[in-house]
């Protein structure tokens, strides 16, 4: 009887240590080679300490630096248009008062260059630059083979930001 619930215990745990995947191999590599995707963004990682120092004085925060995200921020990669939808929590160091309606990371870009190349354990990794844009925009993203992604942002105005999500075919 004891072997019995250690054998169903172990097969529990087993269970619960797969890996998600978020899209399968032959989509994620279908999307990968067009460079035409979306990123969904789950969590955002400010790297500002004033920041991080103001979320955990809230009530009933967690002393932790990683904010989970709504369903709808991310980027959408396409030929000829990058259009991107983050949001930012740091410092900006050229402030553009008024602008409230575009906090954040929210611009469309049709004049962008994409470095795509693979990393020793075989992810993908692509850096987009803008080109148009006040601001210049380097963003370095991730891609595993299980369709997760880590996105890096850095800017010559805003400190860096990073995000954690996944990978999705390229929508409309």
């Amino acid at each position: 009887m004891k072997s019995l619930i250690l054998i169903f215990s172990l097969a529990l745990m087993t269970i619960g240590c797969t890996s998600q995947t978020y899209l399968d191999p032959t989509t994620l590599s279908s999307v990968v080679q067009n460079k035409e995707f979306d990123f969904n963004a789950t969590k955002a990682f400010p790297t500002n300490f004033d920041v991080i120092n103001v979320m955990n004085s809230m009530p009933g925060s967690t002393g932790t630096r990683i904010l989970n995200l709504d369903p709808g921020n991310g980027f959408n990669l396409k030929k000829d248009l990058f259009s991107v939808a983050l949001p930012y929590f740091g410092r900006a160091f050229n402030a553009s008062p008024g602008d409230a309606i575009n906090g954040g990371l929210r611009f469309e870009s049709k004049d962008f260059r994409v470095k795509q190349s693979v990393t020793k354990k075989g992810n993908t990794m692509f850096t987009i630059t803008t080109v148009d844009q006040k601001e210049s925009y380097i963003f370095t993203l991730e891609i595993f083979k299980n369709g997760s992604a880590f996105l890096s942002v850095s800017s010559n105005n805003r400190q860096p930001i990073s995000f954690d999500g996944n990978i999705s075919a390229g929508g409309n």
